[in-house]
């Protein structure tokens, strides 16, 4: 038979502790990995959007003006 060697009391709660915390922060990763691909689609959707506001405002007022974000105000591009 072979003698039964364990660690410490000490050492066990330590790894137990830093295995834990590992967990943790694996756990942690995989939820701000989700919360990436979600901002992802969101930006998508957002693109998506702005691309057939910005149609509809060159339909209505010509593919050569410049739309002022600030004020609203339109004007034809300088060439």
């Amino acid at each position: 038979m072979e003698n039964k060697v364990e660690v410490t009391q000490e050492e066990l709660k330590k790894i137990q502790d830093l295995n834990a915390e590992f967990g943790k922060l694996k756990s942690s990763i995989g939820d701000i990995e989700l919360q990436k691909q979600s901002l992802f689609k969101t930006i998508d959707f957002i693109r998506e959007e702005f691309s057939a506001h910005e149609k509809m405002l060159i339909e209505k007022y010509g593919a050569d003006s410049v739309i002022n974000i600030q004020t609203g105000e339109v004007t034809k591009k300088q060439d």
